[in-house]
């Protein structure tokens, strides 16, 4: 069964909605916040992981670990196609 094509242009246009932006931000400082508390070789390869967070809540007040990327990936939750 052949695969629906992809809509880039959907895509492109929910990436730059305000509440992905947020998102998005939330994200990077998070980064940020760990690169400046444990080093940037401690982060080399891990990810910084949002515990307890839902697809649509607000990470900025979620509390947060370093994770390695299999170990990050493996905890996203189903996405539909």
């Amino acid at each position: 069964m052949a695969r629906k094509a992809r809509n880039y242009i959907k895509e492109n246009a929910w990436e730059d909605t305000k509440a992905q932006v947020k998102r998005r931000e939330a994200r990077n400082a998070a980064r940020r916040k760990a690169t400046k508390r444990l080093g940037k070789t401690a982060l080399k390869g891990k990810e910084v992981d949002h515990l307890g967070s839902n697809r649509k809540g607000d990470l900025s007040k979620r509390r947060t670990r370093v994770v390695t990327k299999h170990a990050n990936r493996i905890r996203q939750p189903k996405r539909s196609h």
